[in-house]
């Protein structure tokens, strides 16, 4: 298209950015330029990102890119190249300066987020570093060789939710391997880390997870859900679903419905396979199963997920919640809509509430105001509930932790 129609004098990938005053010098001269060249070593770190809603009180923070899991259906590696990291103390730099602006709700980014695993001399100087083996979550396992060293995810994670108590954290999008017991305790205990987790199955099928390069047996996810749980009450799981992968049966179909049915999962995404090139799967396999049988498979299981969904979010009615107040409802001008701390949408009559903070009896509700709540019902995706009061995050876990 540069050739053909000259329409464009630039063309220019995401890592070419420090290449800019040279491809504007070329155009200049009447020259095309063209940098689309994936970089090994840039991870942003020295970019400090301008918000352009200054009304937004949520944030995304970039930690890391690439992946080395080489999941044989994923062309991640080959677009976003191996797993870098970003420096803890830019990221932290970042987080704080995002809190002074008054962001109340952040989230950490990365292909796979909590691989996160900063060796960069300057952190080494700063905090010290662990020289020992990655630990990962029990049963789970890589196809590249044990990494050593590094200030690892849990740290990272901690020193974020440290920056302001009355900051929510949270994470996306992660691997369900890189679930160590201190990761598990960092969200626990810290009360302004969203009780959230998206734990990506893709399938509840051990020979088809072995196709797939997952590293776990179906068994073992299982196991991690529970483990999960017992550690953190009430917590939202969510999960990826790939249907109609090469060789999928209609039996390891079945296991993977059987599957979601057991975990009883807050939220699904679901896919219909898709081959791409230069994957393990396009070299290797045989992308056998038809495109109208893998949507058959993808509404099946959305079918199963909504035809649970209400049942499963019920175990939350006549709980008091902490919602961060996002804006006017979708449905309604007359309520209010937010995220409580298992990022789950609920809304609220526009009423004033009394106010903890300043002992007030009676206060207008504005976006990005936290106030504690009780879930009164729930459809499929949406808690509704009744507002209490506006207040503080540590006030409100001081009250109902």
């Amino acid at each position: 298209f540069l050739e053909t129609e000259k329409m464009v004098d630039i063309v220019a990938g995401p890592d070419a950015y420090r290449d800019l005053p040279r491809l504007l010098a070329l155009t200049g001269s009447g020259d095309k330029a063209v940098n689309v060249q994936l970089s090994m070593e840039e991870t942003y770190a020295d970019i400090t990102p301008v918000r352009l809603s200054e009304n937004s009180h949520s944030a995304f923070v970039s930690i890391m890119r690439g992946c080395d899991n080489m999941c044989s259906y994923c062309i991640v590696p080959f677009t976003r190249g191996r797993e870098r990291s970003r420096d803890m103390g830019s990221i932290l730099d970042e987080v704080k300066h995002l809190s002074d602006q008054g962001v109340k709700d952040v989230f950490l980014l990365g292909q796979n987020v909590n691989s996160y695993r900063d060796t960069s001399e300057k952190s080494f100087s700063m905090y010290g570093a662990r020289s020992g083996p990655t630990v990962m979550s029990d049963g789970f396992k890589t196809i590249y060789r044990t990494k050593h060293g590094g200030l690892m995810f849990a740290e990272l994670l901690d020193r974020v939710a440290d920056i302001n108590p009355e900051m929510r954290v949270g994470f996306t999008s992660p691997h369900p391997k890189d679930f160590p017991d201190e990761l598990l305790q960092v969200i626990s205990e810290r009360d302004n880390c969203y009780k959230y987790i998206h734990l990506p199955a893709q399938c509840g099928s051990n020979s088809i997870l072995e196709s797939m390069r997952r590293g776990y047996t179906r068994e073992a996810y299982l196991q991690l859900v529970e483990k999960i749980r017992s550690r953190i009450p009430y917590v939202t799981l969510s999960s990826d679903f790939i249907m109609g992968f090469c060789g999928e049966t209609e039996a390891d179909f079945q296991q993977t419905l059987a599957l979601a049915e057991e975990v009883g999962y807050d939220h699904l995404y679901m896919f219909a396979y898709s081959l791409r090139k230069k994957t393990h799967a396009y070299h290797t396999l045989v992308d056998d199963v038809p495109q109208a049988e893998k949507l058959r498979r993808v509404g099946a299981l959305n079918e199963l997920f909504f035809n649970r969904a209400e049942s499963v979010k019920s175990v939350h009615v006549g709980r008091k919640e902490l919602v961060l107040v996002g804006g006017d409802s979708p449905r309604s001008a007359d309520d209010w809509s937010g995220r409580n701390m298992g990022f789950m949408a609920t809304v609220f009559p526009k009423v004033n509430v009394p106010c903890d903070i300043t002992g007030a009896s009676s206060i207008a509700v504005q976006p990005g105001d936290f106030v504690e709540v009780e879930i009164v019902s729930n459809t499929k995706m949406t808690f509704q509930a009744r507002p209490i009061q506006r207040t503080t995050l540590k006030s409100f876990m001081r009250r109902n932790k």
